[in-house]
């Protein structure tokens, strides 16, 4: 599968989602039913993964998230 098309099961996931669970709702709504949705149609994905954050000698725990998504 080239990058156009998994941008496409991507979007259309998306949409799905956003169509089903309508507007207004926090973000990890969305990016619960988006990553059910990307693992049924068959693509490889994982969730945010937290990263440390070093603030003043406090070590933040949650400090960056990134996604990584393939």
């Amino acid at each position: 599968m080239n990058e156009n098309e998994k941008s496409k099961v991507v979007f259309d996931c998306a949409l799905k989602a956003h169509r089903s669970l309508g507007p207004g709702l926090l973000e990890s709504a969305y990016e619960e039913c988006l990553f059910y949705e990307l693992k049924k149609s068959g693509l490889h994905a994982e969730k945010q993964k937290a990263l440390p954050l070093i603030y003043e000698e406090v070590n933040l725990e949650v400090g960056y998230c990134y996604k990584l998504n393939k």
